[in-house]
C-alpha cells in the first residue's frame, strides 16, 4: 500500500468519524429543542421546570450548531476535531460525575457516558495520530510528540 493510499484511508476514517459525531450531536440538539422533557427524563430521570425547558432548548441550539459547524466538507479540520473531542470528553466526565452522585440517573445515562467516552477516545486518537505534514496552513498543526 502506497503512503498516499494510507493517507486517503486515514482521512476517510477521520471524515466518517467527524460525520458520525456531527450527526449524533445535531440529532441530540434537535431532540433537546423539540422534546426537552423526554430527553431529560431518559437521560437524567428527572422532570424539567419552566426555566429548565428554556435552558434545555438553548443547549439544543448549541449541540445543533456544533453538529453543523463540525460537519466535514472536503477535508477534516483540526478545529472541528478539537471541538468534538472537547465536547465528548467533558460530556462523558460530567455524566459520569452525575452517575456517581446517584441522584440524577435515567435509563440512558450509562449508555451516554459510554458513547461520549468512546467518541472522545476516537477523536483524541484521530487528532494525535494525524499526518502533520498534511495539515494545510489554514489549520492548526496537531501537537508534536
Amino acid at each position: 500500500m502506497k503512503p498516499a493510499d494510507v493517507l486517503r484511508c486515514s482521512e476517510m476514517t477521520s471524515k466518517r468519524l467527524l460525520s458520525l459525531g456531527a450527526i449524533l450531536e445535531a440529532g441530540a440538539g434537535l431532540a433537546l429543542i423539540f422534546q426537552p422533557a423526554l430527553v431529560v427524563r431518559f437521560l437524567l430521570g428527572a422532570d424539567l421546570s419552566e426555566p429548565g425547558f428554556a435552558l434545555a432548548r438553548v443547549a439544543g441550539f448549541g449541540l445543533l450548531s456544533l453538529g453543523l459547524a463540525c460537519w466535514p466538507r472536503r477535508e477534516v479540520t483540526l478545529p472541528a476535531l478539537r471541538a468534538m473531542l472537547a465536547y465528548n470528553l467533558l460530556a462523558a466526565l460530567y455524566f459520569a460525575y452525575l452517575r456517581l452522585g446517584g441522584e440524577l440517573v435515567g435509563r440512558f445515562l450509562l449508555p451516554a457516558i459510554v458513547l461520549h467516552a468512546v467518541l472522545a477516545l476516537l477523536f483524541a486518537r484521530t487528532w494525535f495520530t494525524g499526518d502533520q505534514d498534511n495539515w494545510s496552513s489554514t489549520r492548526s498543526a496537531p501537537p508534536t510528540a
